[in-house]
């Protein structure tokens, strides 16, 4: 049985859910579909209440927020199925062959992932290009660029895993808000010799946030990424690499002073109509020295 788990927080996925259900009728295998609200909001529950009428769909209110990592731990343990399809609830299936083409890739022991799409076209509300820019640029990528670096280039928006191979894994449950679960799982895939086989499968990301909130979450991001650093879990990213880099060299301190001063300016071009990813980069970095010498002097900050 393929079991699809859908965590879900404050968006629509009444469109997703039928499109999922009407495909899952045609596979070679049983499939359910679990739906697990995380804590949203009442008119969001109010409109995704129908999916639970759908044949083979489980629809669930939780009474509180779990954060990423513990529901999709909640998922994979409410699950019935030989097989875990993890999709993000702000996604598209891009036409009516998905599910198909991953019933068609199956094995016992690794992880497919078909990756993420975003539209051609920029938005047409400003507040939302700097999300667009960004998914567009660093994140869609074809399949064979992703398998170049397998481990570093996945994602947790759309991939399939055995059942036995999450449960002795899984999502680490001390990251209860946004951002970087999906490097420490790569890591633990790496780690357990679980090969990640890159797929042309992708999901459309159609969630686009605006600047204000991009920039909230990737704050958030930044945060757990210094959590994660500093708990000795060997967590390796572009960031961690270069402020180590800076570190060697001595230059983290002055940097983090030039970059600590101009970070309002960074804000005010990213809040912009025509932000640049590299003062996006440059903004992470200020953040991320500034978690790194709070860590030294034993203070916390940005909560």
């Amino acid at each position: 049985m393929l079991s699809i788990l859908i965590p879900i927080y404050n968006f629509d996925v009444r469109a997703l859910v039928n499109e999922l259900s009407r495909q899952s009728a045609g596979l070679p295998l049983p499939a359910e579909i679990l739906c697990f609200d995380d804590g949203s909001e009442e008119r969001w529950k109010a409109l995704n209440r129908e999916v639970g009428g759908l044949p083979s769909v489980r629809y669930r209110e939780l009474p509180a927020n779990l954060g990423r990592s513990r529901i999709r731990n909640a998922l994979a343990d409410a699950a019935r199925g030989s097989h875990l399809l993890f999709l993000d609830c702000d996604s598209q299936v891009p036409d009516g062959a998905y599910l198909e083409r991953y019933a068609g890739e199956l094995d016992g022991r690794s992880l497919l992932y078909g990756g993420r799409a975003y539209r051609k076209a920029p938005p047409a509300d400003p507040q939302l290009f700097l999300h667009w820019l960004y998914g567009v640029r660093r994140e869609q990528m074809p399949p064979d660029r992703r398998r170049i670096h397998p481990y570093h280039h996945f994602m947790t928006n759309n991939f399939l895993i055995p059942a036995s191979v999450f449960q002795a894994i899984r999502f680490d449950e001390r990251l209860l808000q946004y951002g970087h679960e999906d490097t420490l799982f790569g890591m633990e895939l790496r780690k357990q010799g679980v090969p990640i086989r890159h797929l042309d499968n992708p999901l459309l990301h159609i969630g686009l946030e605006p600047a204000a909130v991009f920039l909230e979450k990737t704050r958030t991001g930044v945060r757990n990424l210094a959590f994660l650093y500093r708990s000795g879990t060997g967590i390796e990213t572009r960031l961690t690499s270069f402020c180590e880099k800076l570190e060697r060299i001595g230059a983290r301190r002055p940097v983090k002073t030039a970059l600590s001063g101009l970070r309002p300016l960074f804000l005010r071009h990213l809040l912009s109509r025509r932000p640049a990813l590299f003062v996006l980069d440059l903004y992470k970095l200020s953040l991320f020295l500034e978690e790194w010498q709070a860590a030294y002097s034993g203070r916390q900050i940005f909560r």
